[in-house]
């Protein structure tokens, strides 16, 4: 069996034609392909009523300082008037209670 050797590569220009052919192909394939997904699928985001909620009582407390004015005013205003009073053993059980908090820890 005799091989020709002096035409082996053929028609080339056949060959570089069918080549382009496959790419070009490939290329509206993969565009459709990306067409289709881009219209078949749309992101969104929806946010529940109850994240809605939290995110309002989130800024509520970042907000809030954390301190009863009210209650800081009329403290004040009973010691200005002479008419606040200590009570001297809640006091003393709570110290006791913070000293040994702080020094068994």
């Amino acid at each position: 069996m005799a091989i020709n050797i002096n035409n082996l590569q053929g028609n080339p220009q056949v060959k570089n034609d069918k080549v382009e052919q496959n790419v070009q192909r490939q290329q509206a394939t993969v565009q459709q392909n990306a067409t289709q997904q881009g219209a078949q699928r749309q992101d969104s985001v929806s946010i529940t009523p109850q994240a809605k909620q939290f995110g309002q009582v989130q800024e509520k407390a970042t907000a809030a300082s954390g301190i009863d004015q009210n209650k800081v005013d009329e403290i004040k205003q009973a010691i200005a008037e002479g008419k606040y009073k200590v009570n001297v053993e809640q006091l003393a059980r709570r110290i006791m209670q913070f000293e040994g908090d702080l020094f068994n820890k």
